[in-house]
């Protein structure tokens, strides 16, 4: 009898008949093993292993089941998972993950008829259908080698387990076509280049022994293991003694994972699992956490491990444990929180320098001439009014205040901390290669290359929908789709992207119209507080506004991008994970960034002049920057959305949403009635696991960190503090991804990866805008470049005093628009004949009123000089840094070396054991004679080339 009629691969179709040949399976399957020890019977009862307690789980699938009564189950068969169920972010499965696909591509009748593919089989329901599907489906597992157990009558009621065991010819097998590298017997000291070296690396290790996390990983850093591809032909070469744990619980689910995804049924068209979990046939698939981690009494794993020296806040001050890290969840992953903890250590200068420059503008407020001349209680300088007719003359003496808070981020310093963020932006994508490059070395990555995926289920689908067309009128079988299939796609993705633009671009706008009708209403209060604050409030207001419709439409812009890149129809998860992420930053960024570029470059630049006014709508007036400039309104709106994004965005949606959907589905699948305690000791692992959120990947993770360094360094001209409130946020956002990761989310699938991929690209295309834009804002959104024209063109003794004088024009306050003029021209007690206003125009007694003055076209000759000269010269610093650290540090370059050159060794010194085995064999067997022979045999030909030649080979 063969393992699959042993098993039971060919069930009836009823309910009835399918739990009698359940039964009978099970005693038929269980009668092959010896009787459970107590041991093996507690290690089973926690869902890691088989009935049999020696076979463990290394994957789970789950489909629906019917109730005893008869009824549906409360999982239904017909269920489509969506955004928020089961099947989280189907279609996205790009980061290894538990297996997803999207449901639109099998919601249509046709996507049933087109699954059946055997026209003569009838079922009385789509529950016998799906049930059929899976009965094939696990037939054709077992076909390629592996075990599996059913699990019905589980506590999760209408929920069924599949549980999937890789035995160890398998596993060879699989490792092998994977081309997965191993450690070998072959163990070597890494050490130094130095003995100078070696005594600094040991003094470096022991003070920073306390911040290190208590993990094996870092017990012995200067021994190796040469690793070399596996080979079922030279597993004498690894170590096989416990063939258990050879190959760890990361390793047997992404082999068994790889199975899945190639795995089809005999069906004529049928994708294998990601097909049948589209169609609902399964409902979930997923690896297995190696334990708890919340119980004392449970048993040491990795899981538990990583939750004591990871997952936990006490922790926040020590390094992560990287390796650790990758054994457990991937290269991926690893390589994620990797380059998490190198740029929240990079922050930490960076902070530090933001700090003295905001500290070095607080200790100099008090010198700053043009700010004390504006407080000086001698100004009577008197300001044309701010708005139309509700506004009046004011007392430039009155923005004493607002004069005096900018200086603290406009000052000779920042332009200092623009030059010292962009070479730290530089010297972070160089340390971030080296760190990468030194990853992959000791992950055994350093050969590693992406074979082509497997094509995605939508593809697939729309594939065999188009070929059945074809078929039915020319018999003709289409193998891929071309560019005019996507043609469609393509277009609605530029209209819908240029749309959710203009969306943003609309509401920027409808912020600027509250402003202005928000001004102008608290200027026609009674109540002074409100008259006296009006700058603030509408600042504050404003950017709370723009902070909030920043974090709906961020949830908006990401459905829509999701929606736009299935239309797509991507072949393989990689190009849907590449179209994805770049559709999902553009709209973010926009969306993100939008009103504060409208502040730092656009906002008090299309205002016209007293007299002739710009006006939106025919009623409002285009807002004034304050005398102070727009560079104090950029920093408190960059301060709001960064710290509004992170604390709200960030943590409380990370924590709380997780925690909402683990309580959704646990309702849905009527557990609530079982108290807590109880309902833990009766639940496996496998069906804990099942309530847990599943992995959708790591595109939020990264994204959110993107924009943020976004926030770093395109405005840092203007928020030297960001650096500082970032750093903050990530020690505490690297315990929280971790805690997540841990006990939050099912475990994902682990998968290789040599690098961060297209987020590396996107990373520096940041930080080479970061440049142009804070040049820009130096030069046109600070008074840095007028300050300077003014001390070392037009003042008098080469000092600033003069200098506010200097930027104010004259205006005749008798030539203003009929009906434009203010309400109060008696507001400050005396009439006003000429007011003052920002800019550089001539004076009303000059020959030509109100033109553009000669200060203001070299003003401006010298913002565009300097935008040119800054940009080129930070840029060629940048490449400077790039030429002189290299790509793979020094060492590593030596440990490849020299690795090659061991694998040769060890070849060789093999080949030479082989040869002396072959050579006592045969004199055991035929004495000199077949020594003789073999030697003849060596030299005869093809090696020798002539007579009078030596032998060569």
């Amino acid at each position: 009898m063969t393992e699959e009629e042993e098993s039971g691969v060919h069930l009836p179709l009823t309910a009835e008949f399918r739990q009698q040949t359940h039964f009978l399976r099970d005693v038929i399957f269980h009668g092959k093993f010896r009787a459970l020890t107590a041991e093996e019977n507690t290690g089973s009862q926690h869902g890691l292993f088989f009935q049999d307690g020696q076979r463990r789980v290394d994957y789970v699938l789950t489909y629906p089941v019917r109730e005893p009564d008869g009824g549906r189950s409360s999982i239904q068969p017909e269920h489509r998972p969506n955004e928020n169920d089961i099947t989280h972010n189907r279609g996205s499965q790009t980061q290894g993950g538990d297996l997803q696909t999207h449901p639109s591509s099998f919601q249509s009748s046709p996507a049933a008829d087109v699954e059946k593919g055997h026209p003569e089989e009838t079922f009385s329901s789509p529950e016998d259908h799906k049930a059929a599907r899976r009965e094939e489906f696990e037939a054709k597992l077992r076909t390629m080698g592996l075990e599996l157990e059913r699990d019905e009558e589980t506590t999760i009621p209408g929920v069924g387990f599949v549980k999937i065991h890789a035995p160890w010819n398998v596993l060879c097998r699989e490792a092998e076509l994977m081309k997965l590298k191993m450690p070998t017997k072959k163990v070597y000291e890494v050490q130094p280049s130095s003995s100078v070296l070696k005594k600094i690396s040991s003094f470096v290790n022991k003070v920073l022994e306390p911040l290190h996390p208590h993990v094996e990983e870092h017990q012995q850093t200067n021994i190796k293991q040469l690793s070399h591809t596996f080979s079922r032909e030279k597993q004498h070469l690894f170590d096989c003694s416990d063939k258990d744990n050879f190959f760890d619980s990361r390793t047997r689910s992404s082999i068994v994972f790889e199975i899945l995804k190639r795995t089809k049924c005999k069906a004529k068209y049928s994708m294998g699992i990601t097909s049948l979990l589209g169609s609902g046939v399964y409902t979930s698939a997923y690896p297995l956490h190696d334990g708890d981690v919340n119980e004392e009494i449970a048993e040491h794993n990795d899981r538990k491990l990583l939750y004591e020296e990871w997952a936990n806040y006490s922790v926040f001050y020590k390094y992560q444990p990287i390796g650790l890290v990758r054994k457990y969840f991937g290269e991926k992953i690893g390589l994620y929180f990797a380059w998490l903890g190198l740029y929240t250590q990079m922050l930490i200068p960076a902070s530090l320098v933001g700090v003295i420059v905001f500290l070095y503008g607080c200790a100099t407020v008090n010198e700053n001439i043009p700010s004390v001349e504006i407080c000086h209680p001698k100004n009577n300088i008197t300001m044309c009014p701010l708005c139309d007719r509700v506004c009046s003359y004011w007392k430039l003496s009155t923005a004493c205040g607002t004069a005096r808070a900018s200086h603290l981020f406009d000052n000779p310093a920042t332009v200092f901390f623009s030059i010292f963020m962009a070479l730290w932006a530089a010297m972070f994508m160089e340390h971030w290669k080296r760190r990468q490059m030194r990853l992959c070395y000791e992950w055994n990555l350093t050969g590693f290359e992406e074979e082509e995926d497997h094509p995605r289920a939508d593809y697939e689908f729309k594939v065999m929908q188009k070929s059945l067309k074809m078929e039915q009128k020319s018999q003709h079988k289409i193998e891929k789709l071309t560019c005019g299939d996507r043609l469609p796609a393509y277009m609605t993705n530029l209209v819908m992207i240029l749309l959710m633009i203009g969306v943003t671009f609309a509401i920027v706008f409808g912020v600027i119209l509250y402003r202005i009708s928000t001004k102008a209403a608290l200027h026609m209060s009674s109540s002074q507080i409100s008259r006296n604050h009006i700058q603030l409030t509408v600042k504050t207001t404003a950017a709370i506004i723009n902070l909030v419709v920043i974090l709906i439409l961020d949830e908006v812009y990401g459905a829509v991008a999701r929606w736009l890149t299935v239309l797509e129809v991507p072949k393989t998860e990689k190009s849907f994970e590449e179209r994805l992420i770049f559709k999902t930053f553009v709209l973010k960024f926009v969306n993100a960034f939008t009103p504060i570029i409208y502040i730092a470059f656009f906002r008090g630049r299309l205002v016209g002049r007293p007299g002739r006014y710009l006006y939106v709508f025919e009623s409002y007036r285009m807002e004034e920057c304050t005398h102070g400039g727009c560079l104090m309104e950029l920093c408190i709106q960059l301060s709001i959305t960064m710290l509004g994004k992170q604390l709200i965005q960030n943590n409380l949606f990370e924590i709380g949403v997780p925690k909402l959907k683990k309580l959704i589905r646990f309702i849905r699948s009527k557990q609530a009635a079982f108290h807590g305690e109880e309902r833990k000791q009766k639940l496996q692992r496998y069906e804990t696991d099942h309530f847990l959120e599943p992995f959708a990947g790591l595109t939020p993770e990264y994204m959110e960190m993107i924009i943020q360094f976004g926030f770093v360094t395109l405005f840092v001209a203007s928020f030297p503090l960001a650096p500082l409130f970032a750093l903050l946020n990530n020690i505490i956002e690297i315990r929280l991804d971790a805690k997540k990761f841990v006990t939050e989310l099912r475990r994902p699938v682990a998968a290789r990866a040599k690098d961060i991929g297209i987020w590396y690209d996107i990373l520096r295309a940041v930080a080479k805008v970061a440049i142009i834009i804070n040049a820009f804002v130096i030069s046109f959104t600070s008074d840095f470049i007028p300050r300077m024209v003014y001390q070392y063109m037009y003042s008098p003794d080469g000092s600033l005093h003069g200098f506010v004088n200097h930027t104010l024009s004259y205006f005749n306050v008798s030539h203003f628009e009929q009906g434009k003029e203010t309400m109060d021209p008696l507001h400050l007690g005396y009439s006003v004949d000429v007011c003052r206003y920002k800019d550089y125009r001539e004076p009303p007694w000059s020959s030509t009123p109100y033109d553009i003055s000669k200060e203001f076209w070299a003003v401006l000759a010298v913002r565009l000089a300097f935008v040119i000269v800054f940009q080129n010269v930070v840029m060629l610093m940048n490449d400077i840094v790039d030429w002189l650290i290299p790509d793979i540090p020094k060492d590593i370059s030596q440990q490849i070396h020299k690795e090659k050159i061991l694998m040769v060794d060890l070849f060789m010194k093999e080949d030479q054991r082989k040869e002396d085995q072959r050579m006592i064999n045969l004199r055991e067997a035929g004495g000199s004679s077949g020594i003789e022979m073999f030697r003849r045999s060596t030299h005869a030909h093809p090696f020798t080339t002539d007579t009078n030649s030596t032998k060569t080979f």
